[in-house]
């Protein structure tokens, strides 16, 4: 029977992964921040993509009704679908490099913000675009200047969420070729029991996520200052 990891195994671990010792630099020759470092930076790069995918789409499903008999069962899909299930065929069509890893984190991450919005527009006060349509406002005008501006609270928290998912997907992202990664070393330190060393890459995966939606947070009080207020 294996005996449990200690805490103090697990420190010992995360200072051996942080910096250079016997002439090994962390792991796999990277040190833990830099592991974390390229995984934000997927993170952040395939959310960027869901975002400026999931908005207009859910934009779309919102407000368009022929389009949403379409768009939203496609969208309600891919949602329950998990990472593993789709991996395969990303690296079948688009190879082991940096392709598959972004297309899983877009996919992961785009139907959480897509609903959000669809949702959000849908449920803009009626008083709000009936006052805008007596302005004059033509329906590109009514979609820009009324009915976005009055769904970013909801939008933003969808962002928030898709964020989250991404972050959750991106052990699964990083199974192929994810060293550098955090969830490459955690995946590759697993092949080798290496369990202080897991442990330690999953307690950086939370702490930076607790900064990660802290940061997303106060883009949201700048954004939508409005918030919460009576």
């Amino acid at each position: 029977m294996t005996a449990l990891t200690t805490p103090g195994e697990v420190w010992r671990q995360f200072l051996l992964a942080s910096t250079t010792h016997d002439g090994v630099r962390g792991y796999g020759g990277h040190l833990l921040v830099e592991h974390l470092g390229v995984s934000l930076g997927r993170i952040g790069t395939g959310s960027a993509y869901a975002v400026l995918a999931g908005v207009p789409l859910g934009l779309l499903i919102g407000t368009v009704r022929p389009l949403a008999v379409v768009l939203e069962p496609a969208v309600t899909f891919l949602r329950p679908l998990p990472p593993l299930a789709y991996l395969s065929l990303l690296v079948i069509w688009f190879g082991i490099d940096e392709a598959p890893k972004i297309w899983l984190l877009v996919i992961a991450a785009l139907p959480p913000i897509a609903a959000a919005t669809a949702a959000a527009v849908r449920t803009v006060p009626d008083e709000l675009v009936e006052a805008a349509k007596a302005l004059g406002s033509g329906r590109a005008s009514l979609l820009l200047s009324v009915r976005l501006p009055a769904a970013l609270t909801e939008i933003l928290t969808g962002i928030r969420i898709a964020v989250g998912v991404a972050y959750t997907s991106v052990v699964a992202a990083e199974t192929i070729n994810g060293v550098p990664g955090i969830g490459g070393m955690i995946r590759d330190a697993q092949r080798y029991n290496l369990t202080a060393l897991v442990i330690a890459g999953i307690l950086a995966i939370g702490l930076s996520g607790i900064a990660l939606d802290a940061l997303l947070r106060g883009i949201e009080r700048y954004a939508v200052p409005w918030r919460g207020r009576g």
